[in-house]
């Protein structure tokens, strides 16, 4: 078991570094649209939210189709001298950040149904793209090495590579707004289009260190593209117990940190009047990463990444349920919200630092039980699964809104009603409680992988190779 799995790993710091630039920059431009494109579009745009969650649910409809078709694709090309994985990443970096920028074009000018093609349009190339880069830097860890423990570092880079890449989006959803004559604050076209472009250009820059810098050590040779192989690999994912239950727990856990992200610049602006710390919430929950990213990954080794993920989730949804009590007796206020948000963060931290190793014990699962080699499929799957929660998120955020009659236009000359700010509070703490708590759950009796059967993983892994 040593021999062959130290012939494929033996990764340094600048594996792990380059590896979590590739996080760097795919969170830099996807942190916009968690932080800031929801609002922009309502907003600035004066979308409808019914028409933003449409747009949304038509754009998964196509990734259903689209991303199991580019896995396939990277599954079956012949690996390169630059990777089979990290050459797309050099590939797509400037069009995903051209298609980021060109979601926020200026296009108040349009004619209602024009701005809505546009927002449409966008949105799904965007889309399109981000999966052309997203799905192989997925794939990557999968080949840097395939020790165990090595991996599981690699999931704790990412994880910190997404902490740094989501930062700009929500300091920019902090500081892109301007006062108004009468004391309320409205989004800054020019402020927004700014920051969308610096932070475009950011993630180019991340992407191509990504590539320079992260090396490709396990051989990944190409799956023979025959006729109905996509669907044989989707079956076969999803008679995978353990493949279904972290890809259900990842895409609710995501769903959980986008409708907060996307829900804070409504609460920050409308509820506590303090747009200037709409970033703070999530910047308090990721600040316990910054101590737990150091011991997670023993922890995870030494009790079970199962067992210290369910159990962190279950303490983060503690949090928000004591918010809502407190809520009941007439107790809000922004602070007492910001220390539930740094309390929080302390149980997410693990499963955010852990959930991508998770996955990749879940492909070597399906490697070593089915014999399915297909990575950038299984990938393609999973982060399909990831996507649904980010329409999972923006249904949250605008179902709640439609239930007060938020309409962007409307609040130029009317505010919104007491109820209905109290409503809009609720909301901002229930819906994540009930989120964590069913990740709890799947996590907890749904995904078969403890501590245990990970070990026994391994040894069947290596004697594969």
């Amino acid at each position: 078991m040593a021999n062959s799995i130290s012939a494929t790993s033996g990764i340094k710091a600048r594996d792990k570094i380059g590896y979590a630039m590739g996080d760097v920059a795919s969170c830099l431009v996807f942190g916009l649209t968690q932080s800031v494109l929801n609002k922009y579009y309502t907003d600035v745009l004066e979308i409808s939210v019914l028409s933003v969650m449409i747009m949304t649910i038509i754009a998964r409809i196509w990734d259903a189709i689209n991303d199991p078709i580019w896995g396939r694709l990277i599954d079956g090309a012949k690996p390169r001298s630059d990777g089979r994985y990290r050459r797309w990443i050099k590939i797509f970096a400037v069009p995903v950040a051209l298609a980021t920028i060109l979601m926020f074009a200026d296009v108040r000018g349009f004619s209602a149904g024009g701005k809505l093609a546009f927002i449409y349009v966008t949105y799904i190339l965007f889309g399109m793209l981000y999966t052309c880069i997203n799905i192989p830097y997925g794939s990557l860890a999968q080949v840097i090495t395939s020790d165990d423990k090595e991996r599981s570092s690699l999931s704790v880079f990412r994880s910190i590579g997404s902490t740094f890449g989501a930062m700009p989006a929500m300091v920019l959803a902090s500081i892109c707004y301007v006062k108004l004559a009468d004391g309320t604050s409205q989004m800054d076209y020019k402020k927004v289009f700014l920051g969308v472009v610096v932070i475009s250009v950011l993630s180019v820059l991340a992407y191509l260190l990504c590539y320079a810098w992260s090396k490709e050590r396990v051989e990944s040779r190409p799956d023979p593209r025959e006729k109905g192989q996509t669907m044989k690999v989707i079956k076969t994912l999803l008679k995978s117990r353990p493949f279904m239950a972290v890809s259900v727990a990842s895409m609710l856990f995501l769903a959980a940190q986008m409708f907060g992200q996307g829900y804070n610049a409504y609460l920050f602006d409308h509820y506590f009047h303090k747009t200037g710390l709409t970033m703070l919430p999530t910047v308090f929950q990721y600040l316990p990463v910054a101590v737990i990213m150091f011991f997670a990954s023993r922890l995870g080794n030494k009790f079970g990444r199962r067992e210290v993920c369910s159990y962190g989730i279950l303490l983060a949804a503690v949090f928000y349920i004591a918010l809502f009590v407190l809520a009941l007796f007439g107790v809000t206020n922004v602070w007492l919200y910001l220390a539930a948000c740094l309390a929080s963060g302390v149980g997410t931290a693990f499963i955010f630092l852990l959930i991508w190793v998770m996955a990749g014990d879940a492909i070597d699962y399906n490697r070593v039980t089915f014999g399915l080699n297909d990575e950038a499929t299984s990938y393609a799957f999973y982060s399909f699964m990831r996507k649904l929660g980010q329409t999972v998120a923006t249904i949250l955020i605008n179902v709640p809104l439609l239930r007060i009659g938020y309409e962007g236009s409307k609040l130029k000359t009317e505010g919104l009603t007491d109820a209905a700010l109290q409503r809009m509070y609720n909301s901002s703490v229930m819906i994540p409680a009930v989120l964590f708590l069913l990740v709890f759950l799947i996590l907890r009796f749904a995904y078969p992988l403890n501590k245990k059967a990970v070990e026994e993983l391994q040894v069947k892994k290596a004697a594969n190779q």
